[in-house]
């Protein structure tokens, strides 16, 4: 059986130029969730490209699955030259802007990270779980890839070294949930940690709908000012089932400790440990970097020695990709073994 999956048109060039690429694989790791066999190829149809992909027919579940996808807007079963349409079940949660509106410089594409996201959770031993995911972005920024989770109903923990994006996307978010008349409630406090200091936490709690909000059916975001390298301690030990982290590129500026600036190669060596242990058993990471300022073997290596096992088979083992001059990006998932059971 043949389904065809239209491509998405990207208003920004550079990204549109990987998005074939990228669309595909984030396709076969939607299948990998469900063990599915299937060719993924790209074709031209009516000069619009489409993602084919044939395999045996999906139940209702599966296809809900696929309907994740962050690069299709129309889907259908492909008979010889006629298209029958199906319809696309995507997660909506949240309005689908959230994780659009807020521009700024440096920001990661929202695709992008939505494909980051739902590649994880494809690795993960949470892809259909049915209750919120907690996911954990610890260089966050302003928030984008937290806005995508909520978008999809799950929770999100951000941790960002700059005060001026935490507040930025403190006070976005909030605006927004008014705009669009979500109940909410927004609530502030600290964080003691064990070697001593404090640190300050943001904390949403929200819901789609007045009824669910009633009900306790609800969803948080919490943003922490803090250290990377404590990021199990902020989020909380084998709290997290997903981690996605779009590294610092190195190219307009450099990570920076309390003291001296220090390598994106050692910033990873000192968080990816504490990466590990923020995660449940059977969770899953996704690493993006700059090749040209972060090698993969270095990203490989680091993962290995915090005790994750990095994902080095098809469709995981190449999301190299061209961003601008300076950068050319690429992304490592490693997944945290599930207990033994004894």
């Amino acid at each position: 059986m043949q389904f065809a999956l239209l491509v998405k048109s990207h208003a920004n060039v550079r990204y549109a130029q990987s998005l074939l690429k990228l669309a595909t694989l984030e396709c076969k790791c939607l299948l990998y969730a469900f063990n599915a066999t299937a060719e993924v190829r790209v074709e031209m149809l009516g000069g619009s490209p489409f993602l084919i992909l044939e395999t045996e027919e999906m139940d209702e579940e599966h296809w809900g699955y696929l309907s994740r996808h962050s690069a299709i807007s129309f889907a259908a079963v492909k008979q010889e030259e006629w298209l029958r349409p199906l319809p696309l079940k995507p997660p909506a949660y949240l309005e689908p802007d959230l994780a659009q509106v807020l521009k700024y410089k440096g920001k990661t594409n929202a695709d992008f990270t939505a494909m980051m996201l739902h590649c994880a959770r494809s690795a993960s031993a949470f892809a259909f779980t049915q209750t919120p995911l907690t996911v954990m972005d610890p260089v966050c920024g302003r928030g984008t890839s937290l806005f995508c989770a909520l978008e999809e109903g799950d929770c999100a923990i951000g941790i960002e070294t700059d005060e001026k994006a935490v507040h930025e996307a403190d006070v976005y978010l909030e605006r927004y949930l008014q705009f669009h008349r979500y109940k909410h409630r927004r609530e502030e406090s600290s964080l003691t940690l064990r070697k001593g200091g404090a640190l300050k936490k943001r904390s949403f709690t929200l819901s789609n709908s007045p009824e669910a909000y009633k009900a306790g059916k609800t969803v948080t975001l919490e943003l922490v000012r803090g250290d990377t390298a404590l990021a199990d301690e902020i989020a909380g030990a084998q709290r997290c089932h997903l981690i996605v982290a779009d590294w610092p590129y190195g190219v307009q500026h450099a990570p920076k400790d309390s003291r001296e600036s220090i390598s994106l190669a050692g910033l990873l060596r000192s968080a990816m440990p504490a990466y590990c242990r923020a995660l449940m058993p059977g969770g899953a990471i996704a690493v993006a970097f700059n090749t040209f300022t972060l090698p993969r073997a270095a990203v490989v290596a680091e993962m290995k020695n915090a005790g994750l096992t990095p994902l080095e088979q098809p469709p995981f083992d190449d999301f190299s990709h061209w961003v601008e001059q300076a950068v050319n990006r690429d992304m490592v998932i490693a997944v945290k073994k599930p207990r033994k059971q004894t």
